[in-house]
């Protein structure tokens, strides 16, 4: 399922590919797009709303 977060570095909008089958929470790094920063996210599902939220942080 494609999802997004907004990097810790400079704030750019980004889209990541989430793994439904992961679990309901998962954690993982991604560079940003924009500005290679590597960003850890912490991804947990919301079964109730049928959603990701994702928090990201600077690794």
């Amino acid at each position: 399922m494609i999802a997004g977060f907004q990097c810790a570095g400079c704030g750019a909008w980004n889209e990541t590919d989430v793994d439904e089958a992961a679990g309901i929470r998962q954690s993982y790094v991604e560079d940003c797009q924009v500005c290679c920063k590597p960003n850890v996210l912490r991804v947990q599902w919301e079964p109730d709303v049928t959603e990701f939220t994702i928090f990201a942080e600077l690794e």
